[in-house]
C-alpha cells in the first residue's frame, strides 16, 4: 500500500483540496492480490488503490472508457519478427501505467483508507486517472 501511495504521489495523481459546493466525491478502496511465480511459490503481494467508478452513470459521468491492451496476434507477430531478425528480447513490469492518463475534468475522491490527512474535510482532486474510473465529464451526482 505504501508503494502504491508513493507512486501516486510521485506521479501527482491527486492533490488534497476542499470539496467545492455541489460536488460529491467518489469513494475508493484497496484491492489486494497475491502474485505467484511459475512454480507456484509466492512472488510478492500487491495492493492497488481503485476508485469505485461503478457509482458513475454512463452518459452522465462519463461517455466512454478506454484501456490499451495488446492483442495476442500482435504480440505473436512482434515476437516472430524479433526471432527472425535475431533481436534480443527483454521483459519488464510497468507499474501504475494507468496513472499516466491526465484528466481534464473535475473529479474528487474521498481520501484513501489508511492515508492520513491533518484535515478530515479534505478530498483528493484527481489530476490523473485511477483504476476503476470511467472517462468522467464531471461528477455532479
Amino acid at each position: 500500500m505504501a508503494e502504491e501511495i508513493h507512486a501516486s504521489e510521485a506521479n501527482q495523481t491527486w492533490t488534497l483540496e476542499e470539496l467545492p459546493p455541489g460536488m460529491k466525491p467518489i469513494t475508493c478502496k484497496w484491492v489486494y492480490k497475491v502474485k505467484y511465480k511459475s512454480d507456484g511459490t509466492i512472488e510478492h503481494f500487491k495492493a492497488r488503490l481503485v476508485v469505485r467508478g461503478h457509482h458513475q452513470l454512463e452518459g452522465f459521468d462519463f461517455i466512454e472508457t478506454f484501456a490499451s491492451v495488446a492483442k495476442m496476434s500482435s504480440v505473436r507477430t512482434f515476437l516472430s519478427v524479433a526471432v527472425a531478425r535475431g533481436w534480443e528480447l527483454h521483459q519488464m513490469v510497468v507499474n501504475n501505467a494507468f496513472l499516466h492518463g491526465d484528466l481534464e475534468e473535475d473529479v474528487y475522491m474521498r481520501v484513501p483508507p489508511s492515508f492520513s490527512s491533518s484535515n478530515s474535510q479534505m478530498v483528493g482532486k484527481l489530476r490523473k486517472s485511477l483504476y476503476g474510473l470511467g472517462s468522467p465529464n464531471s461528477l455532479l451526482l
